[in-house]
C-alpha cells in the first residue's frame, strides 16, 4: 500500500510541483492550499506532512500546534524563515524537520524517506500493543481501549502514558516527562505534567473505578505500575 502524504502550501506552483514530483515517487499525495482545507484532509490519515510556514490566514506554524494533539505522524516544514528562533520554534511545536525555501526535490525526498523509515523501524521493534487487565494501549493506532471500547484521550495524554507504560515501574520526574514529550526547547512549565496525569486518572476512572496502574512517587514523579496496588 503506498504511503500517504499531505502537502500545504498557498502557492499552486509549488503545490502541483510537489504534487507531481511525490506521485512520481509512488507516494499518495492529497493538497491543500490553507489550513482549513488541511484539517479536512486529516480525514485521509496522511503518514507525514508537508508544511508550509508562510500562508495567510492561520500560518504554518499555528495549523502544526492546533492539530498536534491529533496527529502523531511526522511534520515537515517549508520556510523561507531562517532565524534560529523560528526554527526553533517550530520544533517546540511540534515540527519535525524543516526544509528552507527554496528547497532541493532531491532533499525534500531524502528527508520524506528518511523520517518514513524511522516511523517504520519503531514500528518493526516495538510491541503493536500492551496489555494491562482490561486496558489495552495500541501502539500502532496510538489508541486506549478498555474492555475494546475507546477512551479518548488527547495526544500528549497518550504520550504520557505510552512513555510511562512502555518503561514499567521506572521512576520519571515530571521534569523529565516534560522534556521527553514537549522537548528540551520548549516554553512552558513541568508542572503542567501534574494536570495531564489528572485527566488521564480521571478518564481512566471513569471507565474503570479500580484503575491505579499510574503512580505518584511522591517528591519524585511519577511511575506505571505492573499491578494495581497500593494508593495512587
Amino acid at each position: 500500500m503506498s504511503q500517504k502524504l499531505l502537502v500545504v502550501d498557498d502557492d499552486l506552483e509549488i503545490l502541483q510541483m510537489l504534487y507531481d514530483a511525490l506521485s512520481d515517487e509512488g507516494y499518495l499525495v492529497y493538497r491543500a492550499q490553507n489550513s482549513s482545507e488541511a484539517i479536512k484532509q486529516l480525514k485521509q490519515h496522511p503518514d507525514l506532512i508537508i508544511l508550509d510556514v508562510m500562508m495567510p490566514g492561520q500560518n504554518g506554524f499555528e495549523l502544526c500546534k492546533a492539530i498536534r494533539d491529533s496527529v502523531t505522524c511526522p511534520i515537515l516544514f517549508l520556510t523561507a524563515k531562517v532565524l534560529e528562533s523560528d526554527l526553533i520554534e517550530g520544533l517546540a511545536i511540534g515540527g519535525d524537520d524543516y526544509i528552507k525555501k527554496p528547497f532541493s526535490l532531491r532533499e525534500l525526498k531524502a528527508r520524506i524517506t528518511a523520517h518514513l523509515r524511522q516511523v517504520n523501524r519503531r514500528s518493526e521493534v516495538e510491541p503493536s500493543y500492551l496489555m494491562f487487565q482490561d486496558i489495552k494501549i495500541n501502539l500502532k493506532s496510538k489508541e486506549i481501549l478498555y474492555k475494546e471500547e475507546l477512551i479518548s484521550f488527547t495526544k500528549r495524554e497518550y504520550e504520557i502514558i505510552e512513555l510511562l507504560a512502555l518503561n514499567r515501574n521506572q521512576v520519571f520526574s515530571k521534569e523529565k516527562i516534560y522534556e521527553k514529550i514537549w522537548g528540551l526547547e520548549a516554553e512552558g512549565d513541568s508542572q503542567t505534567i501534574a494536570e495531564h496525569v489528572k485527566k488521564i486518572r480521571a478518564k481512566f476512572l471513569k471507565v474503570d473505578q479500580h484503575f491505579n496502574y499510574l503512580k505518584t512517587v511522591w517528591g519524585i514523579g511519577y511511575k506505571w505500575s505492573e499491578d494495581q496496588e497500593g494508593k495512587f
